[in-house]
């Protein structure tokens, strides 16, 4: 499989995007949002059967899905199980850019996708027995949603991404595979179905599992997406995936956290590709690159995807199998690479300072702004400046180090006992040794953003 972006946003400023592996679409036709209805019960379910159900049934033709026998509402892993669900690199083609940081300058290795190519995917790319995936841009997912209309049995499941309620995203997953829904349940914070079905622009997940061999071969890609693909409308708040894709966790997620970014950021969270290390009554949150991540994620909260930071605490963009909130940091880390020795290895940053460093991303000569390498929806610029907002209000201390500035890098318990020290050691200011790392973050966010704001500073 591969993943291909096409992303077509009017309101969003244009970025850069860079990525790990699946068939991944992004497009945008305008749907003004729908109230999914008024459902039976307001609970989170206990795997009820609502084949007969007026709301839910109305619910979800709402959605373009028309129930042919019955509707599978948030059943349980063990009803799942017994419905015959199971747990089951690829290449990447982007088209368009995307805010975060460039394939090409990540190294990434990314292919491109030609708009012709691209255009024949949304009009040939067909299903099982030929059913094409799209037909116009502007019915992208009427042949998702007649597939799964096909279906006798449709599972139903209602979660959110983030567990704070004020400002998650919700989201509603439609599928044909009970397997699919068991999956993809896992990741998803509970929510009750009275909140999915009331929100005012909830996030719509369909899955259809069944595609035709042939799809590659459709758009002139071989076989290397005939096993799946992910494709999203950011303006439609709507995913679907296709075939085997619901298996690559990894993948989804990225698509979820894109997706989800604005309708979080909306409501007053700050979607965030950090994590989170608690020491004691301390909670310390760390912005680096995943392979610093990876040294020491046994240490952190959560091993992947991201947070919410807002007014109420922190807490995991999605299910972690443990906590679910944690209060407000108190130190804010961010994670530097710097071989040429210009970065001190630890110094105390003002919040200008700190919100200047996490726009950059600076990595050893490649910048990652708001250290996100995968796609995201929300303009790096505006993120900053509130992140720095959070700063200033919480009177947050933030620290920079530098991960790779001595003889070896810091990793792991390294990296964790380093940071750990910051909440005890008297930290001098940051003060840059001398070299022209200052004029490589000022031409670099010129050019990326045209303006700084006067308070963000090196």
């Amino acid at each position: 499989m591969m993943r291909i972006l096409n992303f077509n946003l009017k309101r969003f400023i244009e970025g850069s995007f860079s990525s790990t592996s699946l068939p991944f679409f992004l497009s945008s036709q305008r749907v003004r949002a729908r109230s999914a209805g008024t459902e039976a019960g307001t609970g989170t379910g206990t795997g009820r059967v609502l084949d007969f159900s007026c709301g839910l049934n109305m619910a979800l033709a709402g959605k373009g899905v028309i129930v042919d026998h019955q509707a599978f509402h948030n059943l349980t892993s063990s009803q799942l199980q017994h419905k015959g669900a199971t747990i089951p690199g690829l290449p990447l083609l982007v088209r368009g850019r995307f805010h975060g940081i460039g394939a090409a300058a990540a190294g990434g290795g990314a292919s491109q996708i030609s708009k012709p190519q691209f255009t024949k995917l949304l009009k040939h790319a067909r299903f099982n027995l030929l059913l094409s995936l799209f037909s116009v841009v502007l019915h992208s997912f009427h042949r998702v949603t007649s597939h799964i209309s096909s279906i006798s049995n449709i599972f139903v499941h209602d979660g959110a991404i983030g567990s704070l309620p004020k400002c998650d995203a919700k989201v509603r997953l439609i599928s044909d595979s009970s397997s699919a829904v068991l999956s993809l349940s896992r990741i998803l914070w509970g929510t009750s179905t009275r909140a999915v079905s009331h929100d005012s622009c909830p996030l719509t997940v369909y899955v259809a599992t069944s595609i035709s061999s042939g799809i590659g071969d459709v758009i002139d890609l071989g076989s290397k997406g005939n096993n799946g693909f992910i494709a999203a409308d950011i303006e439609r708040s709507s995913l679907v995936l296709c075939g085997k894709a619901f298996s690559d966790l990894n993948v989804t997620k990225e698509a979820l956290a894109a997706l989800s970014g604005p309708v979080i950021f909306a409501r007053g969270g700050l979607p965030l590709c950090a994590r989170l290390l608690v020491s004691g009554d301390s909670v310390v949150l760390i912005f680096a690159p995943k392979g610093t991540f990876k040294s020491c994620r046994h240490l952190l909260v959560p091993k992947e995807a991201g947070v919410i930071l807002s007014s109420e605490g922190v807490a995991p963009l999605f299910q972690t199998g443990g906590q679910n909130l944690f209060k407000f940091p108190s130190v804010v880390v961010l994670a530097s690479s710097d071989s040429s020795g210009v970065i001190p290895s630890v110094s105390k940053l003002s919040p200008g300072q700190a919100a200047y460093h996490f726009l950059a991303g600076y990595q050893n000569g490649k910048f990652m702004p708001a250290y996100n390498k995968g796609p995201s929806c929300i303009h790096p610029m505006e993120l900053a400046k509130a992140f720095l907002s959070k700063l200033q209000d919480e009177k947050i201390s933030s620290y920079l180090l530098n991960v790779n500035g001595g003889e070896k890098n810091v990793n792991g318990k390294d990296l964790a006992n380093l940071v750990q020290s910051t909440l005890s050691e008297n930290i001098p200011p940051f003060e840059a040794k001398s070299g022209d790392l200052e004029d490589k973050y000022k031409s670099f966010l010129l050019s990326e953003f045209q303006e700084v704001p006067e308070e963000l500073s090196f």
